[in-house]
């Protein structure tokens, strides 16, 4: 591992070091480190596709398991695969993620593929960051398309956090959920770009089964002259509730396109969506400046913030 490919897990997976518990780490398109422990397993896919099947035996409870990705190889390409089976009754931590550091003129690119089966009664907390950058003076392209389904059992639980730190020039988020009786998922997603990059996240979450509960947090920036298009659907077919809350800084001569949308097939159900779109106030910034702080810090503090 070297000094670059330690500061990209630690932006992504906060890892100082090697990992405690259950981890595969995956560098330029191969397994760098992998280790099970008795509750977690983490094989290769048998069918052959790269990637990896993680299984959580029934009952486990506290444990952790590491599954980022690093990529320092200017104009790689890959596709992954990750499939995760957990079983009933467990509470266990899932921290994913990928930095990408391009080195060249190529673009590089990891594009995923993450299927959750979770059982009854389980509680899962799945954490995905993204980040890139470049050597200076380079322009090679960041990318980062990744899909996200999940099946949740009777009464099982899914807390849901991705973020976009900077640097991807390109991305494209799909996440699907299918909520069963009593399940609930909460889905916070934070999200920055700036320069020209431009991000798309198209996210659906059914309410199938009676008192299912779903809820949606995003808050984003958009500087410079980049360009967000988030569309988030809820879809109530049960008794259920759904809330869908969309907040977003524009800066500079950026474009955001907030379109969510929500559909009740039962007359039992219970959905709300809000968006807000707007820059950062005036007062705002001239409170932190009598503080003392500049204009650029004051600015870089809210965003903060905000994105926290």
């Amino acid at each position: 591992m070297t000094d670059i490919d330690a500061g990209l897990l630690e932006k992504i997976a906060d890892l100082t070091g090697k990992p405690v518990g259950a981890f595969n780490i995956r560098k330029d398109s191969g397994c760098e480190a992998r280790q099970s422990t008795e509750h977690i397993a983490i094989d290769a896919r048998a069918d052959g596709k790269p990637g990896i099947d993680i299984r959580i035996k029934a009952g486990t409870k506290g444990e952790k398991c590491y599954i980022p990705v690093i990529i320092s190889k200017t104009g790689l390409s890959e596709m992954v695969y990750n499939d995760f089976y957990v079983a009933d009754d467990c509470d266990v931590d899932i921290i994913a993620g990928c930095g990408i550091h391009n080195s060249g003129c190529d673009e590089s690119r990891h594009d995923g593929i993450h299927t959750f089966h979770i059982g009854k009664n389980s509680r899962v907390r799945y954490v995905e960051k993204h980040f890139g950058e470049k050597d200076p003076g380079q322009t090679g392209g960041n990318i980062m398309n990744p899909k996200t389904v999940v099946y949740l059992g009777e009464n099982a639980t899914m807390q849901m956090e991705t973020i976009q730190i900077r640097g991807i020039d390109s991305t494209r988020r799909e996440t699907d959920f299918f909520c069963e009786a009593g399940s609930e998922v909460v889905v916070t997603e934070r999200l920055l770009t700036h320069g020209a990059q431009e991000a798309e996240s198209d996210m659906r979450i059914e309410l199938n089964g009676h008192d299912a509960k779903g809820r949606v947090i995003s808050r984003s920036v958009a500087q410079d002259k980049s360009h967000q298009v988030f569309h988030p659907v809820m879809v109530g077919n049960a008794q259920c509730f759904g809330h869908v809350q969309c907040d977003s800084i524009i800066m500079g001569d950026a474009r955001i396109e907030s379109i969510p949308a929500i559909t009740a097939n039962c007359p039992d159900a219970q959905l709300i969506h809000e968006a807000a779109i707007g820059k950062i106030a005036g007062d705002q910034l001239l409170k932190l400046e009598t503080l003392g702080l500049t204009p650029e810090e004051a600015e870089e503090t809210i965003l903060k913030g905000f994105l926290a």
